[in-house]
């Protein structure tokens, strides 16, 4: 892990922390210190400037790794990856190797994967040292980014563990200890993980912080906890945790337009990411846009538009359409604006409450609870302005439910390569469309130089 097992000067945590505030945290909270003249002590014994380092972390997920709304972000990549998105980009882009399946273990997208989201893990770690050592700050404060910094290491994780399987896991500055950690089994991640998340979702308020939805809270931390309790097919917990979140009706609501969802002030939001400065809107919409065909660099999968029912206002909302009068091309049109606005309009949507829908939904499936399934299941159907699915048969519904989280999570971070994946169903629909498909493709390659750097790794099958 070149990018973040480095020796550090511990007596300065700003080389880790405050380049990342600089990239765009002014967003988040407002400051007059000179943060690259702060040190360690200074940093975490002022509540101001201590929050401004938690804010940078999600600034980095924002802006750079993993859920920033650019094409580093898994909505672009995993989007091609899968069968989401078409690539109309040149052929020596590095995004279409990921397109075409011809993927490589020193591939700069991957790499890029890797370095910037142990980087965050690397600089989470040391807010945590930080706080643990700090005698200043009030223990409501403490508190408060403790948890918040546990949540963004512990989805950090989680997305890591999806996307390579067996990780190295950190959780110290340390540079020996860190630069010959060997890869720790994805049921031991998720274990940590899992940990981790309890103790952030006990220590956490219910409330949101900063007064927008911008911040972990309780519920953000279930959220996340939902769909790993789903992902590892433990049902129970995975209701438990879904339901926390759609039985708090004076926070939550599904039943918005669907032309609101992705607004700032949507209530169907669990977490959003702010834009950088005031008066910008999400990223989405930069890369996903656009108003003449060919497609710049990505388009949307037709046979999601044709497998929607018809009066599906997801189509009329989410879809947009170009046509040349010969071919047509459709694009995702969740966010709709590029320009600044002077007032943002639109925030990238993280988490939020119809997927918690469908994780119950799925749960409540496989828990023999029919009934309580289709009622999730419609909820989410009936707020795009479907009639009820009245299936009755336990394949019928999860087919239904695997089709409606293709036609609601699209675009969104992954979902899709995600799902194919959860329900063994990456050969069935890529073997036909990506010539270099194979199914080893399932994880993607540990890069070459951190195998080069540490013998105690060992690569995936098929690089």
């Amino acid at each position: 892990m070149k990018t973040i097992f480095k020796q550090v000067n511990k007596k300065f945590i700003y080389l880790l922390i405050f380049p990342l505030f600089l990239l765009g945290c002014e967003d988040f909270l407002e400051v007059n210190e000179p943060f690259g003249q702060i040190n360690t002590p200074e940093v975490f014994e002022d509540e101001i400037t201590a929050t401004a380092a938690v804010t940078s972390l999600y600034a980095k997920l924002r802006d750079e790794v993993l859920l920033t709304g650019n094409t580093q972000g898994l909505g672009a990549l995993m989007g091609v990856y899968s069968d989401e998105l078409d690539f109309y980009g040149l052929g020596v882009e590095p995004m279409n190797s990921l397109y075409q399946h011809y993927v490589f273990s020193d591939d700069p997208i991957i790499e890029g994967i890797w370095n910037g989201s142990y980087s965050l893990i690397h600089s989470g770690n040391a807010i945590l040292e930080s706080l643990d050592k700090s005698d200043k700050l009030s223990l409501e404060t403490k508190e408060q980014l403790r948890g918040e910094t546990l949540f963004i290491r512990g989805l950090t994780y989680f997305y890591l563990v999806q996307l390579f399987g067996d990780i190295p896991y950190a959780t110290t500055t340390d540079y020996k200890t860190n630069s010959i950690l060997s890869r720790m089994s994805a049921s031991k991640v998720y274990d940590s993980i899992v940990n981790d998340l309890i103790e952030a979702k006990a220590i956490l308020p219910t409330n949101y912080i900063s007064g927008e939805r911008v911040r972990a809270n309780e519920f953000v931390v279930a959220a996340l906890l939902a769909r790993i309790h789903l992902y590892r097919e433990q049902w129970e917990l995975a209701a438990l945790e879904a339901t926390s979140l759609i039985s708090n009706t004076t926070l939550f609501d599904l039943d918005i337009e669907v032309a609101n969802v992705f607004l700032r002030e949507s209530t169907s939001a669990i977490l959003q990411f702010k834009p950088k400065s005031e008066g910008e809107n999400s990223q989405e919409a930069s890369i996903f846009l656009f108003e003449s065909g060919p497609p710049p660099l990505v388009s949307l999968n037709p046979k999601i538009y044709e497998s929607m029912e018809p009066n599906d206002l997801r189509k009329e909302n989410w879809i947009g359409i170009v046509t040349d009068g010969n071919q047509t091309w459709y694009y995702p049109n969740k966010y709709k604006i590029e320009a600044n606005t002077g007032t943002s309009i639109e925030y990238s949507v993280v988490l939020r409450l119809a997927e918690q829908y469908l994780i119950r939904a799925e749960a409540r499936l496989k828990l023999g609870n029919f009934s309580g399934a289709l009622e999730d299941l419609n909820h989410v159907r009936n707020r795009a302005g479907l009639m009820d699915f009245e299936g009755t048969t336990e394949n019928g519904i999860m087919d239904s439910i695997i089709l409606e989280r293709y036609h609601e999570l699209f675009s969104e971070f992954g979902h899709r390569w995600f799902d194919l994946k959860r329900f063994d169903l990456t050969n069935e629909v890529l073997s036909p469309i990506k010539p270099g498909w194979k199914p080893t493709d399932l994880l993607l390659p540990i890069p070459e130089n951190e195998l080069l750097m540490n013998p105690n790794l060992v690569q995936n099958p098929g690089y």
